[in-house]
C-alpha cells in the first residue's frame, strides 16, 4: 500500500508540474495582484453581507426595495468582475485544470472498476457497460 501513495504523491507533484496547474497559480497571482478587481471583490462582499442581514429580519421588517436594489448592484458587479480580463484568465484556467482533474478522477474510477487502466477511455461518452450498444471504447 505504501507504493501506491508514494505514487499518488508522485501523481501530486506531476500535477503541480503541469502547465494547467502552473497557468491556475500564474492566474490567481495576476487576480491578486489586480487592485481594481480586488476592490470589486471587497465591494461585491460587502453587498452579499447587507443582503444576507436584510434577508436575516423578519419578514415583516424586511425592505423589499433594499433586497431589489441589493440583487441588482450584485448583479452588475458580478458582471464587472466576471469582465475582468484576469479573472475571465483565471476562470479559464480553474476550467482546464478542473477538466484534467475529472478525467484522472474517472480513470482512477474505471480502474478500480477493473478496467485497463492503460487503455480506459474517461471521455466515453454514455457508457452502458454493455458493448452491444456501442461503437467500441476499449
Amino acid at each position: 500500500m505504501a507504493d501506491i501513495l508514494q505514487l499518488t504523491r508522485e501523481l501530486g507533484v506531476a500535477i503541480q508540474k503541469d502547465e494547467r496547474y502552473t497557468a491556475l497559480e500564474q492566474a490567481k497571482k495576476k487576480n491578486d495582484e489586480d487592485a481594481v478587481l480586488q476592490d470589486k471583490i471587497g465591494q461585491l462582499n460587502i453587498l452579499v453581507m447587507n443582503f444576507n442581514q436584510e434577508m436575516g429580519k423578519p419578514d415583516a421588517e424586511k425592505d423589499k426595495e433594499k433586497i431589489e436594489k441589493l440583487n441588482n448592484d450584485y448583479a452588475a458587479l458580478y458582471n464587472e468582475i466576471m469582465a475582468n480580463e484576469n479573472m475571465s484568465a483565471y476562470q479559464k484556467a480553474q476550467q482546464e485544470l478542473e477538466a484534467l482533474a475529472n478525467e484522472i478522477n474517472s480513470i482512477l474510477a474505471m480502474s478500480l472498476n477493473g478496467e485497463d487502466p492503460l487503455t480506459c477511455d474517461p471521455n466515453a461518452q454514455d457508457c452502458t457497460h454493455d458493448c452491444s450498444t456501442c461503437g467500441g471504447c476499449h
